[in-house]
This record gives C-alpha cells, sequence and structure tokens, in this order.
C-alpha cells in the first residue's frame, strides 16, 4: 500500500512538474528583442543599485564608427533557457582596432559587468580585439600627405598580426577588385588598401580568421547549453527603421520558433539574405 501512494506521489509530481515543460515562448522572446532595439532594460538584468548603468544594445550593421566585415547569429536552446548571440566583426575607426562585438539576448545571459569606484556597468555585449591599435600603427603608409597615411596599409606590409598570430598580406588590388572590395578612391594616389578593406577581404577568401571561436561565444552563456544553429544569411531590417519592431520582423519570429521548438526545420525564410556587408553604408564618421 506504501509503495502504490509512493508512486501516485511520485507520478503527481512529475505531471505538476514535466520535464520537457516549456517555459519560455516565442512571445517571450520576441519581447525581449523589442526591449532591446527600444533601448529598454531586458527583464533578465541582474540586481543593480540607483549608481549602476546598464546598456542593452541591439545589432547594427550600418554604425558610423565600424566598417563591417561580417555578421552570423547563434542559437542555443535547452530545457527551460534559451540565448541568442549576435556576432559581427569590423574596423572600428574612431579606435583604430578591428573587433568582434558579440551581442547577447537570452534568459541565461552572464551579462558583461565592469566594475569602477562605486558603481558598476553591466550590458549585453562583449569585444574580441582582432588587430591591436598598435598593430596598425605599425602597418600604417608613411608617405605622402596626412590623409594618403590616414588608415591605408603601407605596400611593402606581408603580414599583419591577427590575434597575435602572423597572417601573410599580399598588396594586390585586382584580387581586392574581383572581391567587390573598391579601394578608397580619395587622398589615395598610390591607391593603397584601407584598414577596413583587409578585414572584408579575409571575410570573403577565410572567414575564419575574423570569427568568434565557440569558447569566446561561452564564455556569457552557461557552457553547456545545446547549440542549434548558426544563421550565416539572413535579412536584417535596419536598425534605423524605428517603425518595425523586431517582432514584426520574419528574422527574429523564425528565430524565436526555432528556439522553442528546438526544431531547426522551422528556419525557412521567405526574405532574401540581405545581412552581406556589401549591402550596407558603415564606417563612414
Amino acid at each position: 500500500m506504501k509503495i502504490a501512494i509512493c508512486f501516485l506521489c511520485i507520478l503527481l509530481l512529475a505531471c505538476d512538474h514535466p520535464i520537457d515543460k516549456k517555459v519560455f515562448t516565442e512571445e517571450d522572446i520576441l519581447q525581449e528583442m523589442d526591449a532591446a532595439f527600444l533601448e529598454q532594460t531586458s527583464l533578465h538584468l541582474p540586481s543593480i543599485s540607483p549608481n549602476d548603468t546598464k546598456f542593452i544594445f541591439y545589432p547594427d550593421l550600418e554604425q558610423g564608427y565600424c566598417a563591417t566585415a561580417s555578421s552570423k547569429i547563434h542559437l542555443y536552446s535547452e530545457g527551460e533557457k534559451w540565448a541568442i548571440v549576435f556576432e559581427k566583426s569590423g574596423y572600428y575607426n574612431r579606435s583604430t582596432s578591428a573587433e568582434i562585438t558579440l551581442y547577447y539576448f537570452g534568459n541565461c545571459i552572464d551579462y558583461i559587468i565592469d566594475t569602477f569606484p562605486g558603481r558598476k556597468s553591466i550590458s549585453n555585449t562583449d569585444y574580441i580585439t582582432l588587430i591591436e591599435p598598435s598593430t596598425f600603427e605599425s602597418i600604417q603608409n608613411s608617405t605622402g600627405s596626412d590623409m594618403e597615411q590616414f588608415e591605408l596599409i603601407d605596400p611593402t606590409t606581408t603580414t599583419i598580426l591577427l590575434r597575435n598570430k602572423p597572417i601573410p598580406f599580399s598588396h594586390q588590388p585586382k584580387k581586392f577588385a574581383a572581391l567587390g572590395i573598391q579601394w578608397r578612391d580619395y587622398e589615395n594616389p598610390r591607391n593603397l588598401a584601407a584598414f577596413e578593406d583587409i578585414l572584408r577581404f579575409w571575410n570573403e577568401t577565410n572567414p575564419t580568421l575574423i570569427a568568434a571561436t565557440e569558447y569566446d561565444i561561452r564564455k556569457h552563456i552557461p557552457q553547456h547549453l545545446n547549440k542549434l544553429m548558426v544563421l550565416n544569411q539572413f535579412h536584417f531590417t535596419s536598425a534605423y527603421e524605428q517603425s518595425i519592431l523586431p517582432s514584426k520582423q520574419e528574422l527574429w519570429q523564425l528565430v524565436a520558433k526555432v528556439l522553442v521548438s528546438k526544431d531547426t526545420t522551422q528556419w525557412k525564410p521567405t526574405q532574401a539574405a540581405n545581412n552581406h556587408w556589401r549591402n550596407w553604408e558603415s564606417g563612414n564618421l
């Protein structure tokens, strides 16, 4: 009798707490993306004090201070947890640095926290340096006018340090042009490659060079969270198109379906992919 009662109790508990119970919905995911788009606070941010600052950023492929080179979206979902990691690489002209920017969204994010005297800064973005400012300084053209030197690569350069690893570089304009990379046509009489051009060249010829590793990405999500898929091509709506919230965009609607169902066959876009750097004007400031 006691064994039967215990077994019944276990069954009742299982009904109340099913293993596959969905604790997040498509609406939850879309609301999170809308909040980031509208520069509102994520529901999943840790508690903060009045002196702390919080920054939840939405992806931007046409940022004036970053010449975009690549972008992709990583999707993770398992049990009660979900995460979206939007990856973008590019050259940041104000900091003279090539970086990967990782934008994190989800209900299990280990947010990036910087501590300062008397306060903290909490953000959903992390940055990985690809090429240090000192490297750009060492390969910058040093002859001609100031503008002929500004952010242009010296033609004698044969290697560039990328994540502290020397990568061969060859000054061959025709190879760049064949890939649709048009070199600067003003204040550039020697027809030199600009700093952002090399990142776009690598994106076309060896994209893993400027891509985040799985180790990079998992620094701010649970280490063993199941990865569903990576979206290398997708239709992105401008971050400055304020009339169309993410919740109304096919991209994020499909992403939400994939994350909730954990079924990658739900990714059936009807809109043509446009996230390639050629489709966006960026790095112009």
